[in-house]
């Protein structure tokens, strides 16, 4: 679990650093259940990330949701810390508006 919050607060932290808005999404009884850790929006992309220790799996319902994310037109990963390039890749080409809609789900 520690690995975990470590690779979410770099993300964050990346993220915020590039000018974008993030909040961690924390789920409960009142809430939706599957929605990604990390709900984003950077230079006006809505960005969702599954954040996944090495060892994590995502739930069938966490990959519903990626799913859904990704069929409204926004951009929804799960992220692994080994995925940490692909992933920076992707944030910095939200921000310059060169993206590649087909990456592949899971960022390993």
């Amino acid at each position: 679990m520690a690995q975990e919050k470590q690779f979410e607060n770099k993300i964050k932290r990346y993220i915020k650093e590039r000018g974008g808005y993030c909040v961690k999404y924390f789920g409960c009884s009142y809430r939706e259940s599957g929605t990604p850790d990390i709900l984003a929006c950077i230079n006006g992309y809505f960005l969702a990330i599954e954040v996944k220790a090495q060892t994590g799996k995502a739930s069938a319902l966490q990959m519903v949701k990626i799913s859904e994310i990704r069929k409204a037109g926004g951009f929804a990963y799960v992220a692994y810390p080994s995925g940490w390039n692909k992933l920076k890749d992707i944030i910095d080409g939200l921000l310059i508006d060169k993206f590649n809609r087909e990456e592949d789900v899971v960022l390993r």
